[in-house]
């Protein structure tokens, strides 16, 4: 793709990303790892933007976890939850790839949201907006991952990888650069509140979309 563009007169690339790619050994974080180097080595200007965790109107991390809790009596949150995430707009992540690709310097920027979270304080702020009863509880990475197989199986896709859960858990999921988004989650989810979770975003079946 980048030598098409290169062919095709593109004079400048813009990469979306994902917040501290060597921060992890995870197939996904290599490949975008991999793919920063070789837009860097590519030849064209470019800008590289990091998102730290999008939401927005059917994401799939938030709008799922928002789905379990409308829909089972109990939540699982793997290890003690003090695990961070910092979320981004997608509006805000789109306003930002716009600007980074009006520039002319080569850039990279990380796009995260004004907002931090505990991951515990993330399923709670969900449980008091949505105004759910699902009783939260914290269980071993172990056993949070052998619910997760048997929701996957009830939904037909895979909820939850033991690499995402490992990506999740060691907190590189926050940038340590200025927030550049300004809508809080805490104010979207009391927006939509009433279509937050309402229905489960499968992950297989955009893989499948994509792919054909």
């Amino acid at each position: 793709m980048i030598e098409a563009a290169r062919r095709a007169g593109v004079r400048r690339i813009v990469q979306t990303s994902i917040a501290n790619p060597t921060a992890s050994a995870s197939s996904y974080y290599r490949g975008k790892a991999a793919l920063e180097e070789a837009v860097r080595a590519c030849g064209l200007s470019y800008a590289i933007v990091r998102p730290t965790l999008l939401f927005g109107e059917g994401d799939v991390l938030i709008n799922n976890i928002a789905w379990l809790l409308r829909h089972l009596p109990v939540f699982a949150i793997p290890g003690d939850g003090r695990y961070r995430l910092q979320p981004m707009h997608v509006k805000d992540h789109a306003n930002l790839l716009v600007e980074v690709g009006a520039q002319a310097a080569d850039v990279v920027v990380d796009s995260a949201g004004p907002e931090i979270f505990t991951f515990d304080q993330l399923v709670q702020l969900l449980r008091r907006v949505l105004n759910v009863r699902a009783l939260v509880v914290h269980a071993s990475p172990a056993l949070a991952m052998a619910g997760a197989s048997v929701a996957g199986r009830v939904v037909r896709d895979m909820l939850l990888t033991r690499e995402e859960l490992d990506d999740l858990m060691h907190d590189i999921l926050v940038s340590h650069e200025p927030a550049r988004g300004t809508t809080r989650l805490t104010d979207w989810l009391s927006l939509h509140r009433d279509d937050v979770g309402r229905r489960y975003a499968s992950e297989m079946e955009r893989h499948y979309r994509r792919a054909t």
